[in-house]
């Protein structure tokens, strides 16, 4: 029987009237990914970089969001061949790759998501949940119109390169995270330093010149809001774990005499 996977985050950004909203899932827990696939949010981030996520916990997670209206996307640990390869045979349709900071980086996380001659990504569709193990007609002919690849923007250098980067066919578009950039620039923790949200924000203009899509990290309500005034597409506004830290300490401030001197971070 014939299976119809769902449309990419790129078709669905493209489709959008505003801009999308996004949580971070890093605690590795299908539960967890389900709860918040249904609270009603635009998007979700599988982390695999900073998060205790492997193959086997990327692909539960996947399971457990399925059967929500949601994009998902796995950010992959590294711009890897045979990782990203692995990650798309899961049945992810939308890979951001972090760390990339020019334009041939952009082009080798492009050749990972397609196939030869295009691109280098081994060929096992009837033997993965990518095709529904050949369930999804023309798959092997169609595989670009069913993945979709973002790159992350996070270092000075990949800031002045953004517009390169943002052209190269086969971006879907740019994800900018400020806490990398902020260490880059030799702020560390600042990433809504005034220098920091400037560079973000020249980054928006040449991925936006490039005719791509842009989106940023942004938990703080105040900074999320700049960011969407100043023309993001889809914004990352808080994290499965980070919730649960904060509400945690709120609940054991207000229940347990003394817990109020806990000193969370903000998220």
């Amino acid at each position: 029987m014939p299976f119809r996977l769902n449309p990419t985050f790129r078709e669905v950004l493209s489709g959008a009237s505003r801009p999308l909203a996004g949580m971070w899932l890093c605690s590795g827990s299908p539960i967890v990914a389900e709860i918040c696939a249904g609270a009603g949010l635009d998007w979700l981030l599988l982390d695999m970089e900073h998060s205790p996520n492997g193959l086997e916990s990327v692909l539960a997670q996947l399971h457990a969001t399925s059967g929500y209206p949601v994009s998902t996307l796995v950010r992959v640990p590294a711009n890897d061949l045979v990782t990203i390869k692995q990650v798309l045979d899961l049945g992810a349709q939308n890979i951001l790759v972090p760390m990339v900071n020019s334009s041939d980086e952009a082009r080798l996380a492009v050749e990972a998501i397609r196939y030869p001659p295009r691109g280098r990504r081994g060929v096992g569709s009837a033997l993965a949940r990518s095709a529904r193990w050949n369930r999804v007609p023309g798959y092997l002919d169609n595989a670009d119109d069913h993945v979709a690849l973002f790159v992350q923007v996070e270092t000075s250098a990949a800031v002045e390169a953004a517009g390169q980067i943002a052209a190269v066919d086969g971006v879907a578009g740019v994800f900018v995270g400020p806490s990398d950039l902020a260490a880059s620039m030799g702020l560390i923790g600042q990433q809504t330093h005034p220098d920091v949200t400037q560079a973000v924000l020249r980054a928006f203009r040449a991925v936006h010149a490039a005719g791509k899509h842009v989106g940023v990290n942004a938990f703080d309500p105040a900074v999320a809001q700049s960011y969407l005034n100043a023309g993001a597409d889809f914004v990352l506004v808080g994290a499965d774990v980070a919730v649960l830290a904060r509400q945690s300490e709120a609940l054991a401030a207000r229940w347990i005499p003394g817990s109020d001197e806990v000193e969370g971070g903000s998220y």
